[in-house]
Parts: structure tokens; sequence; C-alpha cells
């Protein structure tokens, strides 16, 4: 039984690898496998793919890029490209295996064998596959244009059919089908045209609960079915919001524990009587607003589990009395956040992670005592999510990513305490164990507080002052990660330019009040962090500030843009993927079900004053003050940032005189999701660089 927390993403640690090539290696606030969550943030990239075992399986081919003659690279028909000069041929031929690299992530045990769902990338798009144990081939089981986003079996049964969610063209308008055992042909479950969950399953594993926008395309409501017949599927609740999404069933299948997130700060716990039809508040309202994360109840029903901020900085795992509401602190001694956690299916055990400034701690508790279990094998050190308990209780799968390794599916024996890797994913033939690891570094900023970041050198055979791309994360509820940054990789080990990841205020991870430095009015003072990261660079004599680049994709698009905006003379050039360019439209436009959200964060456009506000800050109203380079990225079917947001920055540049490379995915959404149009924007993005950022460096050193 999970007990995870909510998140936009639900492949929780797809490997950078198979991301958008220059999207930055984040993790959404709150992140968490089970479904898709109410898409409240705006962290950039759908997600990406996972891997395969390193067994008997065939090596990935390196596709050569297709030519428009001898010497160069043809946009691909997916593509549009606009004011992008010819990209050269050997541009692909250099990256090469960086390009090949993927990844698995963790999606379901089987209900009854010691097998696993996972999903990975064998052509252009992630699906899903079997696993059949540790270092096993993988079966792949589902075959699509667009990437599968979950998928899960009932936990009950033989195993002869799981359900899974797609969408179309990276839309996010995700359906809920069966695939039966032995049939190529799913099932579809819901209506079809709706954004729909995939929520949990009932203890008895006949329905699953689930979310659908299709009342009023703006409200998550809840519905149950039983996926063996599709029209079992009900309505069981009405609500209002886009923020709702059931959490866990209650031991005897008559209840529903519900989430409602209203914004990174303020979120509530609901119980939904099946029978009845009664609603009860478990969280109440409070003068200062608390964040509930996750649920599941306990054995006896008497109580729910959640991670909750409302005790301090950090959100710990907290235990809730349903009879007198009575709150008890499960994990006070961590003084980090519990950003994901699950509870096995006999609910004698519970796994939570703990986010510790940027890597992972995985602990595993006894329940209903909370006793420790010790760790006996070493864990890896890395960022871990998609936790999943086997439905015997005994093993935990969880998928784990680290700067020398992509994401692979591990798994934990509780009882023994010993930890297998079942997957070991290609890195294209090259060897991880030179790829840089990054470094904690903080600077201070305008207001003496410090910033936190990650730092990636390249490799020291490049010599004198080194070029810097700073690479700012979305949400902005989300952090920075130590996990897998895949293709960036390249620009370290053969571009020789410095990564640095920061954290600015409005991250998760390092507490409440960090988060909430950016809201409103405040939303420039996370802008000022970028010029006092500019000033650090300027202080380290082994980074050249007279080359730095800005790139950033969603919310981190308009720190990029907005960076573009106000340090046009300390930057050289700048790369904006499916970024925000006004507030204003950007509200008016993003999908019916995410506008209250986002409202609540950057401020409600309805209000004449804040609409100022909000166009006043918008780079899009001073575009004027943008004269360097500038590379935007967008996909066409984006429902969180629409692509109108990209057009018009574009058009403005283009008549304002400033160069401005425009790169379009027919049949993407929210970043690059298929590996040929990932590609093509990793040559852009190369050839951007080498034009603007490296034009006149002296050639690296050669290889040794």
């Amino acid at each position: 039984m999970s007990g995870r927390i909510p998140s936009l993403a639900v492949l929780l640690l797809l490997a950078a690898c198979d991301q958008p090539s220059s999207a930055p290696k984040t993790k959404p606030a709150g992140s968490q496998t089970a479904a898709p969550a109410p898409g409240q943030s705006d962290a950039a990239g759908p997600g990406a793919t996972p891997v395969t075992p390193g067994a008997p399986v065939v090596a990935p081919a390196v596709v050569e890029a297709p030519v428009i003659d001898s010497e160069h690279i043809a946009v691909p028909d997916s593509l549009v490209a606009a004011g992008i000069p010819p990209i050269p041929k050997g541009i692909a031929e250099a990256v090469g295996a960086y390009s090949e690299a993927r990844s698995a992530a963790v999606l379901d045990w089987h209900p009854r064998e010691r097998s696993l769902l996972v999903s990975t990338r064998f052509a252009d798009t992630p699906q899903v596959h079997e696993v059949r144990g540790p270092g096993a081939a993988r079966r792949q089981r589902t075959f699509f244009r667009d990437r599968v986003g979950a998928a899960t079996y009932p936990p009950a049964g033989d195993g002869g059919f799981f359900v899974f969610s797609k969408d179309l063209g990276g839309n996010e308008f995700a359906q809920n089908w069966r695939l039966d055992a032995g049939d190529p042909k799913p099932t579809l479950l819901t209506d079809g045209a709706s954004k729909n969950s995939l929520g949990p399953w009932s203890n008895a594993g006949e329905r699953f609960a689930y979310t659908s926008t299709r009342r009023t395309r703006k409200d998550t409501d809840l519905y149950v079915v039983d996926p063996r017949d599709p029209s079992s599927d009900r309505l069981v609740a009405e609500v209002e919001g886009g923020g709702w999404h059931p959490l866990d069933w209650s031991p005897d299948d008559q209840q529903l524990l519900v989430s409602n997130y209203v914004s990174v700060n303020e979120s509530y716990l609901w119980r939904f009587d099946l029978k009845s039809n009664e609603r009860t508040l478990l969280t109440e309202k409070t003068a200062t607003p608390v964040s509930w994360s996750g649920g599941a109840f306990t054995a006896d029903g008497g109580a729910v589990i959640s991670a909750s901020d409302g005790a301090g900085e950090f959100k710990q795992l907290m235990r809730i009395e349903l009879a007198d509401g009575k709150i008890t602190p499960l994990t006070a001694a961590i003084s980090w956040d519990i950003e994901d956690f699950a509870i096995s299916r006999d609910r004698k055990h519970l796994a939570a992670v703990a986010n510790e400034g940027g890597t992972s701690r995985l602990h595993v508790y006894e329940l209903p005592g909370g006793r420790e279990r010790p760790m006996k094998a070493a864990m890896p050190a890395g960022v871990i999510g998609g936790l999943s308990w086997h439905p015997d209780g005994r093993e935990l799968a969880f998928t784990l990513s680290s700067a020398r390794s992509p994401a692979d599916a591990y798994v934990l024996d509780v009882q023994r305490g010993s930890i297998e890797r079942w997957t070991e994913s290609e890195v294209g033939g090259l060897d991880p164990n030179t790829f840089s690891e990054p470094e904690i570094v903080a600077w201070k900023s305008f207001d003496e507080r410090e910033i936190p970041g990650l730092y990636y050198k390249p490799p020291a055979r490049f010599t004198g002052p080194r070029p810097v791309v700073v690479v700012i994360h979305g949400g902005p509820e989300g952090q920075s990660e130590a996990g897998f940054i895949g293709r960036n990789n390249y620009y370290l080990n053969e571009l020789g330019v410095a990564l640095i990841y920061p954290n600015v205020r409005g991250s998760t991870g390092y507490g409440k009040s960090y988060v909430r430095l950016d809201n409103g009015e405040l939303r420039e003072d996370s802008v000022k962090d970028i010029s006092a990261l500019l000033d650090w660079i300027g202080s380290r004599p082994e980074l050249d500030a007279q080359r730095v680049m800005i790139m950033g994709g969603s919310y981190g698009g308009y720190m990029t843009l907005a960076a573009s905006v106000q340090f046009a003379d300390r930057i050289r050039c700048a790369v904006d993927i499916v970024g925000i360019s006004s507030f204003v439209t950007f509200l008016e436009h993003t999908e019916a079900y995410r506008q209250d959200l986002r409202r609540v964060e950057y401020g409600d456009e309805r209000e004449p004053k804040m609409r100022e506000h909000l166009q006043k800050i918008s780079p899009l109203t001073q575009a004027d003050k943008i004269k360097k380079p500038l590379f935007v990225i967008q996909g066409r079917n984006d429902p969180r940032v629409p692509v109108s947001e990209a057009e018009q920055m574009v058009a403005t540049l283009q008549k304002r005189g400033t160069p401005v490379w425009y790169l379009e995915g027919k049949d993407e959404g929210h970043g690059f999701s298929k590996k040929r149009n990932q590609d093509y924007q990793m040559y852009a993005t190369i050839l951007f660089m080498q034009t603007y950022l490296l034009d006149g460096l002296a050639a690296p050193m050669s290889r040794p």
C-alpha cells in the first residue's frame, strides 16, 4: 500500500540522459512515482526514459542523423526550425555516445512473481518493460509513438493485465488503458478527451481510484473503476479545483484518503466515504498555511500517516488519529524534508526518503511501533525515488541515479538488509568514472542570504579560465539534485565548459521559509540570486566571467529570459526552454485546471494591481533590453506554458534585430521527450554555444 507523495511527474527519477539535452536535472517538489499528480508546477521536461539491464540485450545502436547534404544535418520532420544555421554533420558525430545513454525507472511489482515493470527506452520513446530478476533482459510490453507515463498491476490476482497511462504528443491529457497479457491491443478506460490521473488500487485489487477533468475541464473530480469492466466507471465526488488526488483506500475499502493541493506551501487531507458520500476534512486550515504531502491509512484504519511541515521548517512524517485529530510526529529526528514515502501492502513497513541537500537517504521503519530497521548494505549515494513494495511486504524496489550512473532499478530485502541492482544502464560505451561529480557550493545574495548550488568542473586537461553554463531548474517549486546529468556531460568532457545548477530562493529542499521567498511581489528576488552567482563566478580564477551562458526550462526559462533582460552586459547568450515570457498571458492561457494553482504562486492577473506588477516584471515587456543572442525551444502541444509564450518572444526579438534561434517540436509538450527531437535540440545547442559562447576560444588539449 503506497503512501506516495503526489508530483507532476509520473516517473520520478528518469535519467537526464533521456531528457531534453539542455534541460536541467531537477526533481519537482514532493516528487513521487505513484500517479500523475495535479500538474501544479512548471518544472521543465515531462519526463524521459529509463533503461535496460546489462544482460543479453542488444547494445544501443547509434542512429545517424539525416543529412541535407554531405556536410550538414537535416531538420527532422517533427521539428520546425527558424534562424538556426545548417548544423555540421561533424557535431552529431562528435556527440556520438553522449546521446545514447539510457535509464530505468521502477513502475510496479508483479502481484505474485518476483518481477518488475520498469520504464525504459529502446527506440524513440520510453515504454513499459518487464524485468524478471536482477540483471535479466527487459521484455517490452508497450509500443507507442508517445511515451507511457505510468503502469501498475492490481495488487491481487494473477498479473494477467496491468493499467497504464499515456498522453498524445506531450499534451498531458493522459488516458488510462488496460493491457491484457498476450493481447497487443489495449482497452481504453477513460473518455479519451479529458486529463486523467492513475490513482491507488483498492485493497481487494478490484478497483482503482483516479481523477478526471471530464466534467468541467478544470476540476479534478474523483472516479472509481473496475478495469476488467470499463462500464463500471463512476463519479464518486465532484470537487472544485485542479489540485485533488486520491492517495489510499481504507483497509475495508469503504473510504478514500484524498489530497487537495493549493500551493507548495498549502495542502489538505480529506476522507471521502464511498457509501454515504460524506467528506471530512482531516487537516484544519491554520493562520500559517501547512503542507500535507502523500498519505496512507494505518493497518487498523484508525489513523493516517502523511508528511507535513506543520511542526517546523521541514516535512516530517506525522500520524493523525481519525477519532480525535491528534497528531504525532514520527520522524522528528530527521532535519530534512521527507519527500517520498511508501507503506507496504500489509502496512507493517514504511520506507521514507529524506532529501539531504540534494542527495537522498533511505529509511525503513516497522509499523505500528516506528522502530527504524538498520541498513546492513551500503546504499549507493545519489537521488532515490519511485518506492514500490512487493505485495509480500519483504522487498522494496526503488529508482536511484547518481552523477556517474543513470537511473536504475534497485531492490532492498528488508529482512536481510541486502540491496540488489536489477538494471544496469548503458552510457553509450563511455566510462562513467570520468563523469564529473558535483561540488556543493553557496554564495551570498543581495540580502546576505546564502544561495546553494551544484558545481560541476570540466576535466583537468582543459586549462585556463573555463566558460560557464548556468542551468536553472523549473518549478519554481523544484530543486536541482545530484543525479545523472546525462547529455550535459558532453559540455563538461568535450567542450570544457563548467556547469552550475543554482537552487535560487523559491526552491524546495531548504525549508518552507526558503520556498516562500519568491512569492508574489518578491518574484524578482530570485533573479537577484543569479546576479550574485555571476559575482561569485567572477571571483573564481578557474572560471571565465566573460563567457557565461544562462539556460533553463519552464520557470527556469522565465529566469533565463529575466537574466537576459537584466544582465545583458554580463552574459554571452542564453537558451530558453519552454519558458514563460509574460506572466499575464501565461496565466490567461495555461490549461484551465492549472490556472488557480499557478495564481497562488505568481499572483492573480485578474487583479489590476497584481496585473500591473506582473506586466512590469515580464521579460516580454522589457524585450528591448535583451541584447545577447537567444535560443528558444518549445513544444507545440505544451499545456503548461503555451507555445504562444515562445512565439511572442521570438517575434518581438526578430523585429528588434536581436539574434534569435527558434526550435519547435510539433509532437512535443513541456520539453522534448522523443529521442530524435532531443538529438537535434542538442546538436543545435552545441552549434549555438560554439557560435556565441566559445567563439574565439582556443581548442582544448587533445585527449592523452
